[in-house]
C-alpha cells in the first residue's frame, strides 16, 4: 500500500510540459497516482501543484483556485500562439505609450469578461486538440469562455517595446491571449515574452521545490510531500470521531454539530489529518470524497 499520498509543489522549469513533470514525479516516487491542477506551457515557470497517491483525488480542489502570474509582453510583433514560441505573423509600429495609458487599458479589463481561447492550446474540440489543428493550418470557431481578472497591472522597462505586468486571474484565463488584447487596446499588436506563475490558491511559489531539489530530498530520505489537508484548506471544516471516521468511509451519512455555510465540509480526525470530504444533503451530510485510513506512517 502506497506510503506516498499528499500535496507537491514544484517550480517548474522552462522548456518541459507539465505532463513532464508528472511523468519525473511518478518515477521519483514510484507511484502511478500523480496529476496537476492547472497546466502550464512548456515556455511559462513557476508553481505546479501536484497531487501523489490518494490525494490526486482531491485534485478539483486546487484547480478552482485564482492564479496570480507576473511576465512580460513585447508589443509590436505577433506570434501565432501569441507567445515566444510562436512564429512572427505580424510586425507593426508601436505607438508612444505612457504608464497612464498602458495601466488605464489594463485597468479597462478587470473583472468579468468572455475571452476566446487560442488556437495553440490543449483545448479538444470534434475529438482533436486545437494545437493540433493548428499545425495543419485549420482554424476553427472555439466558444468564448468567461474568465474574471481581479488585478492587472503593467509596468514598463528599460526597452520601450517590452513591459512587464503582473495579473491574477480566474481559473482557465490565458495570460497570453489577454496580452494580446491588451496589445490590440493599444492600437498595436503583441506577444507574450516570459511567464511564472507565482501563486494558485493559498499555495505559493515560494514553497515550492525544483525536480531536482525534490529528488534529493527523497534522497536524503526527507518528505517533500505537504498533508492532503491542504488542498482542503478553502473549505469549512469538521472534526468528526472515530465511530462517524468508520461510518465515513462506509460510505453512511453523517449528522454534525454545528453550522456550516458551505455545500462541503472537510472532515478531520482529532489530530488535524483529513478523513475525506463530505456533501451536504439536507440536513446529513454525505461522504463525497474519502481518503483510505492507512496503517504506519503516512503524509497526513
Amino acid at each position: 500500500m502506497t506510503r506516498s499520498n499528499g500535496l507537491l509543489l514544484v517550480d517548474k522549469p522552462t522548456g518541459v510540459t507539465s505532463h513532464d513533470v508528472v511523468a519525473q514525479v511518478r518515477k521519483l516516487f514510484n507511484e502511478r497516482r500523480v496529476g496537476h491542477a492547472g497546466t502550464l506551457d512548456p515556455m511559462a515557470t513557476g508553481l505546479l501543484v501536484l497531487a501523489v497517491g490518494p490525494s490526486t483525488r482531491l485534485l478539483r480542489f486546487a484547480q478552482s483556485e485564482v492564479k496570480r502570474y507576473c511576465g512580460t509582453v513585447m508589443f509590436g510583433v505577433a506570434t501565432d500562439s501569441l507567445d515566444a514560441d510562436g512564429t512572427v505573423v505580424d510586425v507593426v509600429e508601436v505607438p508612444a505609450l505612457s504608464q497612464l495609458t498602458v495601466q488605464g487599458a489594463a485597468e479597462s479589463m478587470l473583472g468579468t469578461q468572455l475571452q476566446v481561447p487560442p488556437m495553440v492550446s490543449a483545448i479538444k474540440i470534434g475529438g482533436r486538440r486545437l494545437h493540433e489543428l493548428a499545425r495543419q493550418g485549420i482554424e476553427v470557431v472555439r466558444e468564448p469562455r468567461e474568465i474574471s481578472i481581479s488585478e492587472f497591472r503593467v509596468m514598463p522597462t528599460s526597452d520601450r517595446s517590452t513591459w512587464s505586468f503582473e495579473v491574477e486571474c480566474s481559473v482557465g484565463t490565458y495570460v497570453r491571449v489577454l496580452l494580446s488584447d491588451l496589445a490590440l487596446k493599444l492600437a498595436t499588436v503583441g506577444h507574450l515574452t516570459s511567464l511564472r506563475r507565482l501563486s494558485s490558491g493559498l499555495h505559493h511559489v515560494s514553497r515550492a521545490k525544483t525536480l531536482e531539489e525534490i529528488s534529493a530530498m527523497l534522497d536524503n530520505g526527507e518528505d517533500p510531500l505537504g498533508p492532503p489537508s491542504l488542498f482542503t484548506a478553502s473549505l469549512e471544516d469538521a472534526v468528526i470521531g472515530p465511530v462517524d471516521q468508520d461510518r465515513m468511509r462506509k460510505g453512511q451519512q453523517l449528522d454534525l454539530a454545528g453550522s456550516f455555510l458551505g455545500a462541503e465540509v472537510a472532515a478531520l480526525d482529532s489530530s488535524g489529518k483529513l478523513v475525506g470530504v463530505l456533501k451536504r444533503r439536507g440536513e446529513r451530510w454525505q461522504p463525497e470524497v474519502v481518503l483510505v485510513s492507512e496503517s504506519g506512517p503516512t503524509h497526513g
